[in-house]
């Protein structure tokens, strides 16, 4: 691809770098923002610098945030006694968009994967652990992904909540094994979340 232009070139090589966009489609959006106003493509940029320096990670949850605790955490209206676990932000985002579920969360920040050396100590399984145990919590749902991986998560948290008075339920299997739960549709997550069941270790 032949640019007549460096700062062309440069802006479209910024924009290949996020994930799915590819240099066509990076040069078609910085065509688009050079027929734009200065202005516009000044608001553009400064949200973008506004969000990367100005976002938070919950310090209960995990999940991002503009102030140290989310507005999930923060709803009063939520029911405290149930807390979600997932493996991602995205997840999070599924399943509000269900309308289903008004508990709150847990972000552990992936799964166990001993072949991509990720162990239980990279996670934040000990935060989880931490807030079942001041109490307040009869029910965590496990919302991991249904792989390998996942199902290996849900037991080692499952064993590491046996201590506790807590109800441990995974989401129905509305959603197939090896899918991910954030391209699952609204109706089938919904479904998984109000139709899950106890967690039986085998």
């Amino acid at each position: 691809m032949n640019f007549s232009s460096k700062l062309i070139e440069e802006a479209v090589n910024a924009f290949a770098t996020l994930p799915g966009i590819g240099r066509k489609t990076a040069l078609r959006l910085v065509l688009h923002l050079v027929n734009q106003p200065v202005e516009q493509a000044e608001q553009f940029a400064e949200a973008i610098l506004k969000m990367r320096r100005d976002i938070q990670s919950c310090r209960i949850c995990h999940n991002l945030s503009d102030t140290p605790i989310c507005a999930i955490c923060a709803d009063a209206r939520r029911d405290r006694s149930l807390l979600c676990v997932v493996e991602g932000i995205r997840d999070v985002m599924a399943i509000e968009d269900t309308a289903q579920y008004r508990g709150l969360y847990h972000i552990l920040g992936g799964v166990i994967a001993p072949i991509e050396g990720i162990g239980p100590a990279d996670l934040n399984i000990d935060s989880l652990l931490q807030r079942v145990q001041e109490g307040g919590v009869r029910e965590v749902i496990m919302a991991v992904n249904p792989t390998i991986e996942g199902d290996t998560t849900i037991f080692y948290i499952s064993k590491k909540l046996r201590d506790y008075d807590v109800q441990v339920s995974t989401i129905a299997r509305g959603v197939a094994f090896g899918g991910e739960l954030e391209y699952a549709d609204e109706l089938t997550l919904g479904r998984s979340i109000v139709a899950r069941v106890p967690y039986q270790q085998g």
